[in-house]
């Protein structure tokens, strides 16, 4: 009976799952969607079995599958959403993740991502909007309240953010962590004398605190003591080997020193850990470059360009690029959309680079 060793299959298949034998899961699931292409439930399973091996492309593919065949079910869409969390695509999660709200206004965990989206979406109002309602249950979460305080004071909401700053101050009771907080909170508000007060206090209460001089590291980038951001930077590598930022970060400085090779080999640690980095796209696009390594460079200029649609300097490489392999027509098309881009304001990229736009990598750790 078919019908009967579908069940058996699906039984075996979720007994496996909850042992954690996931390719004795996946096995038993492919089975079903080979017997029946239709089963909501066996592609739905076989993407949570991917998402659990961090096959973020496979765990689409299948849950895009199951969203197809039930797109009723809001714990698809969850699950789509956070694929494109967990691989830095926050623009794509944002839609996903809206839907179930709008299914479940009472879920919690979807709006708490959809917030931290909004906000590497730079729409700090969305991103106070969805994460205020959260206070009855999470205003003792120290994260919670760091993210919302900075986006309240970025959507210009200052009262929600002095009570947000204000309970974090309570909650954290003087402890590295708290300290490692506000100094974040006052590098988003650009108060680098303040943040680094608070950093400073962090690092010598818990020298081996998580990210502390990850943002020290960038105060003294923003001061231009180039060596003791260094420092820094390899410090909280010895910390936690991980973060991609600080790779990047690194990278960055020694490709404005003419560092090339070292430089490079940065960018490609920082891209190892995490390929939606468009800073270290285009500063391997800047090395190939010099090199005379065009196709290369045009390859990492796609990368970055796709992370930053919107940069300037990203197209102005382009051009260059293009004019040196005599592609005229190709150029001019690329200088023209510099010039309109311009008009418009500077990419996300090039303040990035510039490190007037401070970046978190901590935010997206912060919802479990």
């Amino acid at each position: 009976d078919p019908e009967a060793r579908r069940r058996q299959a699906f039984e075996a298949g979720e007994a496996a799952m909850h042992r954690g034998q996931w390719a004795e899961a996946e096995k038993k699931f492919l089975e079903i969607v080979a017997m029946a292409p239709g089963d909501v439930g066996a592609h739905a399973n076989l993407g949570v079995i991917y998402m659990r091996q961090q096959k973020w492309r496979r765990a689409l593919d299948e849950l895009h599958a199951a969203e197809k065949l039930a797109p009723q079910i809001p714990g698809i869409r969850l699950d789509i959403g956070l694929v494109y969390y967990r691989e830095g695509e926050y623009h794509k999660a944002i839609a996903p993740f809206e839907s179930v709200l709008r299914d479940q206004p009472d879920s919690e965990q979807a709006r708490h991502l959809v917030g931290l989206c909004y906000m590497f979406d730079e729409r700090y109002a969305d991103a106070a909007a969805a994460l205020e309602p959260l206070w009855p249950s999470l205003n003792g979460d120290l994260s919670y309240l760091y993210v919302l305080s900075v986006a309240a004071g970025n959507a210009d909401r200052h009262d929600l953010e002095e009570r947000a700053l204000a309970r974090l101050l309570e909650v954290g009771q003087n402890s590295p962590a708290l300290h490692l907080l506000l100094g974040k909170a006052y590098l988003n508000r650009g108060d680098d004398d303040k943040a680094l007060a608070e950093l400073e206090q962090a690092a010598q209460a818990d020298a081996k605190l998580p990210m502390v001089h990850y943002n020290i590291g960038i105060i003294y980038k923003r001061k231009r003591e180039l060596d003791k951001a260094k420092e820094e930077f390899l410090e909280d590598i010895a910390v936690e080997p991980d973060v991609a930022y600080n790779y990047d970060e690194l990278g960055t400085m020694c490709l404005a020193s003419e560092q090339n090779v070292e430089a490079r080999r940065y960018f490609e640690q920082a891209l190892h850990r995490n390929s939606q980095i468009g800073t270290s796209w285009f500063g391997l696009a800047k090395i190939d470059k010099a090199e005379k390594r065009y196709a290369e460079a045009l390859k990492a200029l796609d990368s970055a360009g796709a992370i930053d649609p919107k940069s300037a300097s990203v197209h102005y490489l382009r051009a260059q690029i293009l004019t040196q392999l005599g592609r005229k027509a190709e150029a001019l098309t690329e200088f023209a959309t510099v010039r309109r881009l311009q008009s418009e304001e500077a990419g996300k990229l090039e303040r990035d680079i510039s490190g007037g736009k401070y970046r978190d990598p901590q935010l997206p750790t912060e919802v479990k």
